[in-house]
């Protein structure tokens, strides 16, 4: 099977997972309080830090979405390597869509969705790279990219379904479907209302980040020296 086709492949396996996963990670998590409520005897102190750490969240994949596709608009300039172009294409289409979603989700709880303004622009990485340096560049740092964000995702995900996940779904030597049946993610539970909300985001939001890393692995070992397109 050549790359364009595994690419395919991968994003058709991740979207069909990620699909079915709001129903059944609503569900999953019916028992989860009303929203404005907490835990009980949870202190107030508590409460600010957990939507601290939901303001980062929500910071961090933003810049890391906007990243994503700025690199990815250089890719589609820069790039060589027709397989390279494609995923480019495929990051901007799917890193908006997130973007989109993240943002009105944020938007619901009254959660600035912007960045710090303290980023560095991801282009600066790649200097004046062309064609296949810049391809095998690219490739690297979009396996770096999408390593960071699916671990930041699982910080937020159920730990044994998301095991039983990676196991149904997924052959771990080629990241292809391993099952007529996969399991959906299933976010981490919470007494916190908007920390629930973001964690079934990024519950919905990992099968694609998944398929995304496996994607660009095998983004790069196509455009090694070696393997690199005439």
């Amino acid at each position: 099977m050549n790359r364009t086709g595994l690419v395919s492949m991968l994003l058709a396996t991740a979207l069909t997972a990620a699909c079915g996963g709001g129903e059944h990670n609503q569900a999953a998590n019916q028992s989860a309080p009303p929203a404005g409520g907490g835990a009980p005897g949870q202190s107030r102190d508590a409460g600010r830090e957990v939507a601290n750490a939901d303001r980062d969240f929500v910071r961090e994949i933003t810049a890391a979405n906007a990243a994503e596709m700025q690199m990815a608009k250089l890719a589609l300039d820069r790039a060589s390597d027709a397989t390279v172009k494609e995923f480019a294409q495929m990051m901007v289409r799917d890193h908006t869509q997130a973007g989109e979603k993240l943002t009105a989700l944020a938007s619901q709880h009254n959660l600035a969705a912007g960045t710090s303004g303290d980023e560095k622009n991801p282009a600066a990485a790649f200097g004046d790279k062309r064609g296949a340096d810049f391809d095998r560049a690219y490739a690297e740092t979009m396996v770096d990219a999408h390593q960071k964000m699916v671990d930041k995702l699982e910080s937020r995900i159920d730990k044994v379904n998301l095991a039983k996940w990676k196991e149904s779904n997924t052959n771990p030597s080629t990241g292809q479907k391993a099952t007529s049946e996969a399991l959906t993610v299933v976010a981490e539970n919470s007494a916190n209302p908007v920390t629930l909300a973001l964690n079934r985001w990024a519950a919905q939001t990992y099968p694609v980040a998944f398929a995304h890393l496996q994607a660009a692995k095998d983004l790069q070992k196509g455009v090694e020296p070696r393997g690199t397109h005439p």
